[in-house]
């Protein structure tokens, strides 16, 4: 029995494979269609019947309600006469009814029609009892159900009789199928039994038609088909055939005979391309390697040699990993085993480079795939120099690092103060209250120059030339010491000045030399306890040579001195890089390690140098000199201003 399933599935199988794809698609079509015919009419018979049998459901609840309400008192008074004539003018005034049964309060049938109970107790000799439906009681009437009979499904409807409230007894009552409708669905269902029959029987007959007359050009069109895909591009089919199959093959064998000539007459043009798609490998910004599956390099372009220092290597089958220098090969040996086995399509790396040159590069591997037989052919290998964008983000962040450090002394001045006359204001003098809003009022103007200005700090380590006028440190230093006054106070710190009277102008600029005083008194403010001293020294100096009668030019050497727990030897020669804190290793203070950095290249940009001398336990002193500014050039700019302040000014002292 089991061999002849499978020889007969065997067969539905060789059968079902000869027909073409149109016609399974047609067979497919058909199939839904008739189910979805057989399902909408089979459904909607089932509504039908659903609809009759609610109609039925409602049309004996109504019945039994009204039968009860009507024989209740007789029920009451045990005039079963009287209820048994009533109930028989009631059952044969309607064919709906199939029976009419009262029973008592216990469930005993006491009368029935078309029969009565002493009927059933004399010819049956047993009692007969009402059963309700298992989820029923006597409290969840009336009850409705249903069962099959050989002429259809028989509607139960129980009703309780109730007299003057009390519950006497139940009332039984059987509707009878509506025989139009059972008539109506029975001719229903067999009509869709026959469409669906017929539908089926014309699929077939189409089927074993086409099996018969279309199989064979469809498969010699398969068999040309293969071998046109095989490179056999003489391959043609002859077959007598008209109509659409005929013009099939026609087209079939005119695209065999092109695709002969083409095979023909473009070799050397695809040598040609090839060629070409060298060359733009060879020429392109980015290196590129070509590896196949055992990682030896089969292209590889000048780009590449150039990143890996391969000038003067042979690299044809050579080893990609025997070559490359020896941090790289150690990151992209694991990834390139696992491309070439399928196990990773491709992966990124940013690989810093110190030979031949310093450099960082991003490497980019990726699998190239057979289009056919869709596994790893090749490894490709892209090599980006992106040292230039690394720089650019480190200048980037180096310059937000740089300028969020420094709108910090500003704000936080501002808001000491704007406090200060908040919390106070009653208890200061109108002097004092004015004094602090003029220096917040100037403490906003400098953030408001550093705002605008923002850009000259991403300008400081570059080769931007700044403008340096003629300075007059007695008023920036006046304006440092204001800043940090009540700071001073509040620690306990003397912060004092000691000036050269008749101090002469510096070159430099003003916002650059009130930052680097900033920065410097508010450092030393930082690392002096209670009770400590800082004091700004200002004084002319000479700067000498070598040899120590070289004189080279006067300066005014300006020194910020504090009496704070000093710096360590290890610590000063790297106290000016950025991000370096002394306080990393006291632990008492925060900052940022910026202000020293910054402070560095502002006095560089005024051609200086910055200079530290410290004690331990004594105190610091921080020293740089700046160029004295001629009074000559102060007076030209003087005139200058004078004779074209009718037409215009000179815009920022240009």
């Amino acid at each position: 029995m089991l061999a002849m399933f499978d020889k007969l599935r065997d067969t539905i199988r060789h059968w079902w494979m000869e027909f073409t794809l149109q016609t399974k698609l047609m067979g497919a079509a058909t199939l839904v269609v008739s189910l979805i015919v057989s399902g909408l009419t089979f459904w909607a018979v089932n509504t039908i019947q659903t609809d009759a049998r609610m109609n039925d459901t409602r049309f004996g609840r109504d019945l039994g309600l009204l039968l009860a309400a009507n024989i209740a008192p007789q029920i009451a008074e045990n005039d079963l006469t009287s209820v048994a004539r009533f109930s028989n003018r009631f059952y044969h005034s309607t064919s709906s009814l199939r029976y009419i049964l009262y029973a008592d309060d216990g469930g005993n049938i006491r009368l029935g029609i078309p029969f009565s109970e002493s009927e059933v107790q004399n010819s049956l000799m047993i009692e007969r009892r009402i059963h309700l439906p298992e989820s029923g009681t006597r409290k969840d009437l009336p009850l409705v159900r249903q069962h099959q009979t050989p002429e259809g499904i028989v509607t139960d409807v129980f009703v309780p009789i109730e007299h003057e409230g009390k519950f006497i007894g139940t009332l039984a009552i059987g509707i009878n199928p509506n025989p139009t409708v059972v008539a109506s669905s029975g001719l229903t269902r067999d009509v869709t039994i026959a469409v669906f029959v017929s539908i089926w029987v014309m699929v077939i007959l189409g089927a074993v038609f086409n099996a018969l007359q279309i199989t064979k050009p469809i498969k010699e069109l398969l068999s040309g088909v293969k071998n046109i895909a095989s490179g056999n591009f003489k391959q043609r089919i002859d077959l007598p055939l008209g109509g659409e199959l005929g013009e099939l093959i026609d087209s079939f064998n005119e695209m065999a005979e092109k695709l002969e000539i083409f095979e023909e007459q473009n070799i050397d043009e695809l040598t040609a391309e090839k060629a070409k798609l060298e060359t733009l490998v060879t020429t392109i910004a980015d290196g590129a390697v070509l590896i196949d599956n055992n990682l030896n390099i089969v292209l590889v372009n000048p780009n590449a040699r150039r990143f890996f220092g391969w000038e003067h290597l042979e690299l044809d089958n050579t080893n990609v990993l025997h070559v490359l220098p020896g941090s790289v090969s150690a990151e992209l040996a694991r990834p390139l085993h696992q491309v070439a086995a399928g196990k990773l399509d491709g992966e990124e790396f940013r690989i810093a480079l110190n030979h031949p040159a310093q450099r960082t590069v991003r490497i980019l591997i990726t699998n190239v795939l057979d289009p056919v037989k869709e596994n790893v052919r090749a490894i490709a290998m892209t090599i980006q120099d992106i040292t230039r964008e690394v720089e650019l983000n480190e200048a980037k962040s180096q310059f937000i690092s740089n300028v969020s450090h420094e709108l910090r002394t500003p704000l936080f001045n501002i808001k000491s103060f704007i406090e200060t006359l908040h919390e106070y204001g009653d208890e200061l003098t109108k002097e004092e209250r004015s004094e602090f809003l003029d220096t917040a009022n100037r403490e906003t103007d400098r953030l408001t120059r550093l705002v605008n200005d923002v850009l000259d700090l991403s300008k400081l380590e570059s080769s931007h030339t700044y403008l340096f006028d003629g300075v007059e440190l007695d008023r920036s230093i006046e304006q440092t010491l204001r800043t940090y006054q009540l700071n001073a106070r509040d620690k306990g710190i003397e912060l004092c000045q000691d000036i050269e009277p008749n101090l002469p102008f510096v070159l430099g600029n003003y916002d650059l030399i009130l930052q680097v005083l900033a920065n410097l008194v508010g450092n030393a403010l930082k690392f002096t306890k209670t009770d400590g001293k800082v004091t700004i020294r200002a004084y002319r100096a000479t700067v000498t040579g070598e040899a120590a009668d070289e004189i080279i030019s006067p300066v005014v050497r300006i020194e910020i001195i504090d009496t704070g727990i000093g710096i360590d030897p290890e610590d000063r020669r790297a106290i000016f890089d950025r991000f370096f804190r002394v306080e990393n290793r006291v632990h008492t203070l925060e900052g940022t390690g910026l202000g020293l950095s910054i402070v560095q290249n502002i006095i560089e940009k005024h051609h200086s140098q910055i200079h530290i001398s410290s004690t331990v336990g004594v105190g610091t002193t921080f020293w740089f000199d700046l160029a004295i500014y001629e009074q000559k050039q102060i007076q030209q700019l003087e005139d200058q201003q004078l004779v074209e302040s009718g037409a215009w000014t000179i815009e920022d002292n240009r």
